[in-house]
Order: structure tokens, then sequence, then C-alpha cells
């Protein structure tokens, strides 16, 4: 067997039962597309590096552009990507605005993220 072939079938036998099994349980093409969409948002370093900040301790602007050796102008433009996306929601202290994670799904989709890279 030729190197390149090891991991191809090298047969045309279909198991329908299975097939069958799993296209039932499976998600619709809209979510898939959603899905690939939420991560896209982890395919960015900078917004991983707010999320991780973020995970740790709601924070203003000033501290994540502090934290991340950034400009106010470059955190608020991640900031938004990440408010569209729904994954930090933010409130309004006087002059400052707090941002914090939406939900702990966030942050276990992060950890399980690191996780994984680190086995």
């Amino acid at each position: 067997m030729k190197k390149e072939n090891q991991f191809t079938c090298d047969c045309e036998v279909i198991h329908e039962d299975v097939v069958k099994r799993v296209r039932a349980v499976m998600p619709k093409d809209r979510d898939f597309y959603d899905l690939a969409n939420l991560y896209k948002v982890f395919a960015d370093k900078t917004r991983l590096r707010i999320l991780w900040a973020l995970s740790c301790d709601p924070l203003c602007v000033c501290d994540l552009a502090v934290l991340t050796g950034m400009t106010k102008s470059a955190i608020s433009h991640q900031l938004k990507s990440l408010r569209l996306a729904n994954f930090v929601k933010y409130e309004k202290q006087g002059k400052m605005v707090i941002y914090s994670l939406m939900d702990s799904h966030i942050k276990d989709i992060f950890e399980n993220g690191f996780e994984h890279i680190k086995e």
C-alpha cells in the first residue's frame, strides 16, 4: 500500500445503517455555517488575548489596551467584533465601559481550546 493512500478506504462498501443513523441526527447546514462563524472569532490572536483577560476579570477598554500593548481604538474595534458575535457584554459606569464575557460557555470553549493544544 502506498503511504499517501494508507488513510483512504480501498473499497466501495456503504454502511447504510450507520449512514442513516448519523444523517438522522446531523445538524442542518445553517447550524454548521453558524458554528464555523463562531470559530472564526477565535481565529484572531488579539481577540483571544482579550477573551483570556476577560475570563479572569471584567475590564475596561483602557485596561485591555495596557494588557495587550495596543491602542484603545484597536481594542474597541476588536471588542465590537466580540460584541456582535455575542462573546462579550458591556456595562457603562460613568465614563468607563466595563467589558465581561457574555456567559460561561465562552470561557468553557476558550479553556477547552487551551486544554486541547497542551495535550
